[in-house]
């Protein structure tokens, strides 16, 4: 058992057993917003391989059949079983690569595969032999380092934990792209602290946000934060039986749906290594504030994967440098990824005062949350500099956006 301080759990938020199966689609409102169908005449996330660690994963699901690697979780964690125990592995697994069959829903790369690795959260009251024999997070994260897997998609959130922290270090020395929830800990749900592994070094952290592009209430901030993806009103399965979608939601979701941009922009250039589609990531966010001085709230701004998909002229940047190093202290992949680089030049870093992540905790700030400008196409579709508007308090007037502190 690892030295866990305080128990790992998924990070959902909410349930209203309100969306059946037939409608679960119709309430992917980002989707549209998105142009997932326009981003999908480019890339489905085709040949890209996400390991989801959480609470497990039902391949059979009409949205899932064909679309979950059981046999490929590696020996090293494949004596428990990777049966769902509680339904949000399975969510977040549709919402990266659901084919959307039978009504189910649709990931935002469903050409991509899952391969599911269940974990124990100590947070979920099951109890279960079989589940007291599941691996904890850093084991499945190590595991999944030795494969070829390129993304770790990580809806779950706790405290530090040395083993875990190493084996975060260990799969970004092996090239993952690893990719994780800040944790719902935000104004008037806690003191705003991001959870683990989305404040380690080499963890791309989630936050989450609104049908209005506004940062949820309940995400959590500080100077971890490294992007927003869509958060809130997003169906998730509601327990085990799987008969039924409830409207949920929370920086769980955002994870998923960040993961699986991710996964279109990596399927689109496969040559590209985790520099460079971290780069792309952040370089094509949408925000209103200078890029290399990133919001506690919203980091480098929302996810815009069709920005890269669209752009054939888009230059990812040096292979073996890490746009986000100075926040991760050090170039981890420096020495390895030379190997590979491609002629490409570096873009702009996107790191210059940005705070180094660390061990010692999120960052906590008091005030409110952030909020976009209503003006949502702009958010999304706007090339360039991006027109949204961080917004404080919902006061309904632009203000200067709270700095990251250290």
């Amino acid at each position: 058992m690892s030295a866990v301080v305080g128990a790992l759990a998924v990070v959902s938020v909410g349930f209203a057993p309100n969306a059946t199966a037939s409608d679960a689609q119709s309430k992917q409102w980002y989707l549209d917003q998105m142009q997932a169908e326009q981003m999908w005449k480019i890339s489905t996330g085709k040949g890209v391989k996400v390991a989801v660690i959480d609470t497990g994963v039902n391949p059979n699901t009409p949205s899932l059949k064909g679309q979950v690697l059981v046999d490929e979780v590696p020996k090293a964690v494949a004596y428990h079983s990777t049966v769902d125990f509680d339904g949000h592995g399975t969510s977040m697994a549709e919402l990266i690569a659901g084919t959307g069959s039978g009504g189910g829903l649709k990931g935002l790369a469903p050409g991509a595969k899952i391969v599911p690795y269940r974990v124990d959260l100590k947070g979920l009251k099951v109890g279960s032999a079989e589940q007291k024999k599941t691996p904890e997070p850093w084991q499945a994260i190590r595991a999944a380092a030795d494969t070829d897997a390129k993304i770790i998609s990580m809806s779950i959130g706790g405290y530090v934990s040395p083993e875990e922290e190493e084996a975060v270090k260990y799969a970004a020395s092996k090239g993952k792209l690893m990719i994780a929830a800040v944790g719902n800990s935000g104004t008037g749900n806690g003191d705003g602290n991001i959870d683990y592994p989305a404040a380690y070094p080499y963890v791309v952290g989630i936050a989450a946000v609104n049908s209005s592009f506004t940062v949820a209430k309940f995400s959590s901030y500080g100077n971890y934060v490294d992007l927003v993806a869509p958060g809130t009103g997003i169906p998730g399965w509601c327990d085990t039986t799987f008969r039924a979608y409830c409207d949920t939601g929370g920086t769980s979701s955002a994870t998923a749906i960040a993961s699986a941009s991710a996964a279109l922009i990596w399927s689109a250039h496969p040559n590209w290594t985790v520099n460079q589609v971290t780069r792309a990531l952040i370089d094509t966010a949408s925000r209103s504030w200078a890029k290399d001085d990133p919001s506690k709230y919203a980091g480098y701004g929302f996810v815009r994967p069709r920005m890269v998909l669209d752009n054939v002229n888009y230059n990812a940047g040096a292979a073996n440098v890490d746009p986000l190093a100075q926040e991760n202290g050090g170039n981890l992949l420096a020495k390895s990824a030379s190997s590979a680089s491609t002629a490409s030049t570096p873009s702009a870093s996107a790191t210059s005062q940005a705070q180094e992540k660390n061990s010692t905790g999120g960052t906590s700030a008091a005030g409110s949350t952030a909020e976009s400008s209503s003006d949502s196409n702009s958010l999304w579709i706007a090339i360039g500099a991006a027109a949204a508007v961080i917004l404080v308090g919902g006061v309904g007037v632009a203000v200067m956006r709270a700095r990251r502190t250290r």
